[in-house]
């Protein structure tokens, strides 16, 4: 990924190998055009804060690919684990040293580092008989119902099926055409537009106090974010005294 006006200038050595190069533009939608089993070379010579912002992209919408920066020495200053990268090459490097540390990559697998909104997200989410419960939410993977604070919650068969491929992957970001694969298939012909429709809904369906739990990543996609206690009780008790009262 790179700004620049003549990739081939960003890592020349990379020109002399033999391995098939893909560029895209460094932004947040080249994220779903990288083909699987990539190593991503970014671009981070004259912008490091785009690069880095790219870095904490890609680990929080939970793609799993290696990131190798390229950098001039003035660069090495800032990097850290934080970045979450596989490694980092100077935009000098020989043909060698390119193919060296592509291998070294390859051999390691994917890039060590993950995302503090997943790691988080993992927390207090189990299941048990096919039930995955977050809070007092609970998605029955075995009977396609889902219920929330007890009661259950209408949904038809796609909404159930994007509310439980979401709470599966609690604080993991997907974009719209991530979800338009996993959740409707390679053989669905429709646009993006249908995730919008279904998450509006969705939200909906869960009410005022809980459609937070169906996050929007600006620019990226959607998350599942597990209530945390204390907002979980204050919906709760809310939930409570809006319920209809017995005479």
């Amino acid at each position: 990924m790179t700004f620049a006006s003549n990739p081939a200038s960003v890592l020349p050595s990379l020109a002399l190998l033999s391995h098939r190069v893909r560029v895209l533009p460094m932004d947040a939608a080249s994220l779903v055009k990288m083909p699987e089993n990539t190593i991503l070379f970014l671009d981070a010579r004259d912008d490091l804060a785009t690069a880095k912002t790219l870095c904490n992209l890609i680990h929080a919408s939970g793609l799993s690919t290696p990131i190798v920066l390229i950098l001039t020495e003035g660069g090495f200053t800032v990097v850290n684990s934080q970045w979450g990268i596989a490694d980092v090459v100077v935009s000098t490097a020989s043909p060698a040293e390119v193919e060296g540390r592509l291998r070294l990559v390859s051999e390691r697998g994917n890039a060590p580092a993950v995302s503090a909104n997943a790691a988080a997200g993992d927390k207090g989410v189990t299941t048990e008989d096919g039930q995955i419960r977050s809070g007092d939410l609970i998605v029955d993977t075995n009977g396609y119902t889902a219920s929330l604070h007890g009661r259950p919650i209408d949904l038809a068969y796609k909404e159930f099926e994007l509310l439980k491929y979401l709470v599966q992957h609690p604080g993991r970001v997907f974009t719209r055409a991530q979800l338009l694969q996993e959740v409707w298939g390679y053989d669905y012909y429709g646009g993006t537009r249908t995730v919008d429709v279904h998450i509006r809904r969705l939200r909906a369906k869960l009410g005022g106090e809980y459609e937070h739990l169906i996050g929007t990543v600006r620019n990226v996609g959607y998350r599942f974010d597990p209530p945390d206690e204390e907002s979980e009780e204050s919906a709760a008790k809310s939930a409570a005294r809006n319920a209809p009262k017995d005479e």
